[in-house]
């Protein structure tokens, strides 16, 4: 047996994502869930596999990975979720590899090769359209569609305690959300006397924000180059923001922080931001770095020479099952709003939420069912 889908489907690199019907997922294997989603948020992370990895000769696609919905049918080995489950889901990984049994997934040996795939390792895939492959395990959930295949591995459940209402919330704490939050929570790490400096206020970064306010950082600047991200960053947190047109950020930087930022984390991959967020740290400061760019190079010199530490970081360095619940709780308590981030958009408008994300119009778009 099948079940029939409808997705956004993507047929050729850099196209537009278009809403099709036809399509047949098949039945979950032994370690698989059968997921319907209620919503999902757009990631960065998707317009990069639309616009570079995204190959011709590729079949035609379903990305997103930010889901989140309910669980429909288990495969026969599936002993964590039943149907019925409310579940999030979030990046994939082999569960076999040193650093996976160790407690490190986000360090997947295997992360690459899992989360880009359109197809299950064994090069099967889950979905076809009029008897072709439809690639659909992008970061193991495609979650462009109304449904999915997801390994047992990669769901985290949602607790009882979150209100239906505020569900389309979720999705983005599978990649995004987490991604910002957790390169403070766990891996930089500021305190109340710590100074931090976030580059780049999109949805990542902003995030970063939040968790860095919810963890009572003294003084937290925010950079960006966008007028509606700075005038949003104070009301999440920041104490202070830099225009990134300006010449004299790394001096501004000094001045705010009596003598340089003991954090910084860049979300732009832009090796000039890179150089500033360095020059602008104190002696030992440490700077955590998400995502990269073409060309992007560091000069290690200022690094060595001050004892400075730059950390690459993945999906926040998170578990999701330990983390994602972490982040829920600190919303319940009202240090974590993030609501202030989303904005939704039906299902079908998916081209209308890449349009206005890429306009600075929303911070994180999130399609809801």
């Amino acid at each position: 047996m099948t079940t029939p889908i409808s997705a956004h489907v993507l047929r050729e690199p850099r196209g537009t994502f278009q809403l099709a019907d036809g399509i047949e997922l098949g039945d979950p294997r032994p370690d698989e869930v059968l997921v319907r989603y209620h919503s999902t948020g757009l990631c960065h992370t998707d317009l990069f596999a639309r616009d570079v990895f995204h190959q011709a000769e590729f079949p035609a696609a379903v990305y997103g990975h930010e889901g989140i919905g309910v669980v429909e049918a288990v495969g026969a080995g599936v002993t964590d979720f039943a149907e019925g489950d409310r579940v999030m889901a979030s990046y994939a990984s082999c569960g076999r590899c040193r650093t996976c049994l160790t407690g490190r997934p986000f360090n997947c040996v295997q992360f690459n090769d899992i989360n880009f795939a359109l197809a299950r390792a064994d090069g099967s895939y889950k979905a076809t359209a009029d008897g072709q492959p439809v690639g659909s395990s992008f970061f193991g959930q495609s979650s462009f569609g109304t449904h999915a295949l997801v390994s047992e591995r990669d769901l985290a459940k949602v607790p009882e305690w979150v209100a239906p209402d505020d569900e389309y919330l979720l999705g983005p704490l599978g990649c995004g959300v987490q991604t910002g939050a957790g390169a403070i929570l766990n891996v930089l790490r500021p305190g109340p006397t710590d100074s931090l400096v976030i580059s780049g206020t999109g949805a990542v970064g902003l995030s970063g924000l939040l968790a860095a306010a919810a963890a009572g950082v003294g003084t937290i600047i925010a950079v960006d180059i966008i007028p509606e991200r700075l005038a949003l960053a104070p009301d999440l947190g920041a104490t202070h923001v830099i225009d990134g047109n300006e010449e004299d950020q790394v001096e501004q930087i000094h001045d705010l922080t009596g003598g340089g930022a003991t954090h910084a984390f860049d979300t732009t991959g832009v090796a000039p931001v890179l150089t500033r967020l360095v020059d602008g740290l104190a002696w030992g400061g440490n700077l955590g770095i998400v995502g990269a760019a073409p060309g992007m190079t560091l000069d290690l010199l200022p690094v060595m020479q001050l004892g400075r530490r730059v950390q690459g970081i993945v999906e926040g360095n998170s578990v999701p099952r330990v983390f994602i619940p972490q982040l829920l709780e600190l919303r319940r308590q009202g240090r974590f709003p993030l609501e202030k981030l989303v904005t939704t958009y039906p299902f079908a408008e998916l081209e209308q939420a890449i349009a206005a994300t890429n306009a600075g119009e929303a911070v994180k778009a999130v399609l809801v069912h």
